[in-house]
């Protein structure tokens, strides 16, 4: 078995952020952790048909801000902003603090990663063949400004007794290199026939350091 590493873990502090940004200890970080994870859960239940690409959840002391990126931000508002307040009470509930909530919207949803995965893994429900559903994709990414895609499903593909792996790409995807923004997906979706597995990655070019942050690195290098 070869070693997976998650290609935006692989690149934290190096041109990504974290994408949960507070500090505990002890039993307090595990309680907000798995707070975390009910808040994205909740989210998702919530709205399944908004889009919702990234949450992006920021602490402090009595307050807790999520920040929802979506492709359809109309569904997280809701008509005169219904939604979104209904939201924050759901959440105020759930987490016993103040919560503010922050809708950006994806410009460009045919080049997000996660957005694609949960297109693919909704054709393949809907019985649409996989290698159309991955074509058309791909082909659509490309269009739209991507430098590279490569899609991956796994399981009983077809409805095939043995589960297989197919793979698709287009253009270069540089997965070891720390400098390529790299955007990362993953999806599942539930056939009659089980569970098939989607991953993509999509190629939108490289982020190169700034001039300060290479003069740090070399002040570093001299006093050493």
């Amino acid at each position: 078995m070869g070693r997976k590493v998650h290609p935006i873990g692989f690149r934290l502090k190096t041109i990504r952020e974290w994408n949960t940004r507070w500090f505990a200890e002890g039993q307090q970080y595990t309680n907000r952790l798995h707070e975390d994870f009910k808040i994205r859960e909740f989210i998702k239940k919530e709205m399944p048909k908004a889009g919702i690409s990234l949450i992006e959840i920021e602490r402090a002391p009595k307050q807790v801000q999520v920040t929802i990126h979506t492709a359809r931000p109309g569904i997280v508002i809701g008509r005169k902003g219904t939604a979104v307040k209904d939201l924050r009470g759901a959440l105020k509930d759930l987490t016993g603090k103040t919560v503010r909530v922050e809708v950006e919207e994806i410009t460009q949803p045919d080049t997000n990663a996660q957005l694609i995965a949960e297109n693919i893994a909704g054709q393949l429900e809907r019985r649409i063949a996989h290698s159309r559903a991955m074509k058309k994709a791909a082909q659509q990414a490309m269009r739209q400004g991507a430098e590279g895609v490569r899609i991956e499903v796994s399981g009983r593909l077809g409805g095939s007794e043995m589960a297989r792996k197919e793979k698709l790409w287009d253009g270069r995807v540089p997965r070891n290199t720390l400098r390529a923004d790299l955007d990362f997906g993953f999806s599942e979706a539930l056939t009659t026939y089980g569970i098939i597995g989607v991953k993509v990655w999509v190629y939108k070019g490289e982020i190169l350091p700034r001039k300060s942050q290479i003069a740090e690195s070399m002040d570093v290098y001299i006093s050493e």
